[in-house]
């Protein structure tokens, strides 16, 4: 995709009716502009360019990385300054993003946004080895189709080391929401005929 650092955040969004979306997503900066490169198809993708609006937040539940990926996506937004925006109330701070250009692509086009507003809400504390842990086992559960099952059981074996030495109860609770989905995703496909 790009040699950019990539910040792993929460993007929301919302349709043309109004329907907020969030989703988690890499995102980087390069000559001026923030990226966002959602795999088509995306309900992300759809807002934006109905929108022309998005705002990345940062965030350390990472309850809210694992949950969006699990089918829990109630999780409370505010207003922000920019028309049309909406932004995780509880999010560490946010950059509200208004889209500048579209480089397009058939599987992953690259939304080139102008940042009009930034702001922190509080101090971030850093990540630990659990919510990191969290983070990668997250993005392992978004790409759970294009892995073979030994890559991933290799995967989440490494990453249980960094959970049961330093997880909290909100790293504990995410992770089990993502073993969930990735154990049932693994029977289907050891029960799936070949």
């Amino acid at each position: 995709m790009s040699n950019h650092f990539i910040r792993e955040v929460i993007v929301t969004t919302q349709s043309p009716e109004g329907l907020p979306h969030i989703a988690p997503m890499g995102v980087w900066e390069e000559d001026g502009l923030v990226t966002l490169a959602p795999f088509r198809p995306s309900r992300t993708l759809d807002n934006v360019l109905a929108r022309s609006v998005a705002v990345v937040n940062a965030c350390d539940d990472v309850r809210i990385f694992a949950g969006c990926l699990t089918g829990r996506h109630d999780w409370p937004l505010i207003a922000g300054e920019t028309r049309g925006t909406l932004r995780l109330r509880d999010a560490v701070s946010h950059q509200e993003l208004q889209l500048e250009r579209v480089d397009e692509d058939e599987q992953r086009p690259k939304l080139r946004c102008r940042v009009m507003r930034e702001e922190a809400h509080r101090p971030f504390l850093g990540f630990n080895r659990a919510r990191a842990a969290v983070l990668e086992c997250a993005i392992l559960a978004s790409r759970l189709h294009m892995l073979p099952a030994d890559k991933i059981r290799a995967e989440l074996l490494y990453l249980t080391i960094a959970i049961q030495k330093t997880a909290g109860p909100t790293e504990r609770e995410a992770w089990g929401w993502l073993l969930e989905k990735i154990e049932a995703h693994l029977a289907d496909a050891e029960t799936a005929p070949r």
